[in-house]
């Protein structure tokens, strides 16, 4: 029996009505699972999957630790004092922490003292630091209540009228950097995930075609004999969502299984200065409960993506069958 017959006879006994359509046997389905969407397909569509996740989590990843370093930030504010001939330094310190911390939407103000400002240019200018004798600005930090933020431009007079060489820094000019790079990565993590999706929908479109083009003769013979193009369709659409989920799943898991492993080593190694430096970059590498559920999400959407492209590629080239032979309708 040629496959053509066999086909043919698969077609009318799931169009058949009545006892025919209740007799058990095992029907050859139309497109077989061995020779159109084959393992390459599925790696494909893995592969992609891999990519879109990691994209997703990268974005998230920033996302994330820039909303963490714009919280951070926008709780604090900096006085800076800088040393000069015949000032006093420790008064001068003392009175602007009193200015600021006598504004409503201050927490408090603490002054950095001599010891922790060497700690803090112990990495550029080693141990054993007299800060009397260097000419450093020293610091007063200015602990903000985030709801309801003082008044700035005045604090910022009153310390430039009562404190000599000081300085206030808000670190406005820093949030709304942060906030543009935050929104600028998004942007570029976004548009590459939508870059990926096109092509894994283009990859299915190519898969489906280079499949109906092998057995069109047999796809055309199917239709013309009855089988309507909705029919046709679901058998493709089935077989490929199945190799859609199975690419995707994959793609996921590995996805997920390289964030474990990022977050692992991060984790291990927290005390090297590598890990140290990441850390402070991204945080300790962990996406969180919203990237995990956005890779989910991929996965699903390339598993649908790929069942409904073949579902609309079936259709339009049954459609396009159909006009080229309209003496068979």
């Amino acid at each position: 029996m040629t496959e053509t017959t066999r086909l043919l006879k698969n077609v009318g006994a799931r169009l058949s009505s009545g006892a025919r359509g209740a007799v058990s046997r095992k029907q050859t389905p139309i497109v077989p699972s061995d020779n159109i969407a084959g393992r390459a397909m599925v790696l494909v569509i893995a592969i992609m999957t891999f990519l879109s996740c990691l994209t997703l989590g990268a974005v998230t990843l920033v996302r994330d630790t820039a909303s963490t370093w714009q919280t951070q930030i926008s709780r604090e504010a900096t006085i800076q004092i800088k040393p000069d001939e015949g000032l006093d330094m420790d008064a001068a310190l003392a009175q602007a922490r009193d200015i600021a911390a006598g504004y409503n939407g201050v927490l408090n103000a603490n002054i950095v003292d001599a010891e922790a400002t060497a700690r803090l240019l112990e990495p550029w200018l080693g141990t054993g630091l007299d800060i009397e004798s260097l000419p450093v600005p020293r610091l007063v930090i200015v602990t903000i209540d985030p709801t309801a933020r003082p008044d700035f431009t005045a604090m910022r007079a009153e310390l430039a009228q009562n404190v000599a060489n000081a300085t206030l820094d808000d670190h406005r000019t820093w949030v709304d950097r942060l906030v543009a790079m935050a929104r600028t990565t998004v942007t570029i993590g976004m548009s590459a995930l939508a870059l990926m999706l096109s092509a894994t929908a283009l990859t299915v479109i190519f898969a489906t075609r280079g499949a109906m083009a092998g057995n069109g003769h047999i796809i055309e013979v199917l239709h013309f004999v009855g089988a309507e193009a909705p029919f046709i369709a679901s058998q493709f659409r089935r077989h490929f969502l199945f190799a859609g989920m199975k690419g995707a799943a994959a793609g996921g898991l590995a996805a997920i299984l390289v964030f474990i492993g990022f977050y692992w080593w991060s984790s291990r190694n927290m005390a090297t200065p590598e890990a140290d430096q990441a850390t402070a970059l991204f945080g300790n590498f962990a996406i969180g409960p919203s990237g995990y559920i956005g890779v989910g999400a991929i996965v699903i959407v390339i598993a649908v993506l790929t069942a409904a492209t073949t579902h609309v590629t079936v259709l339009s080239y049954l459609k396009n069958v159909d006009t080229a032979h309209p003496d068979t309708m």
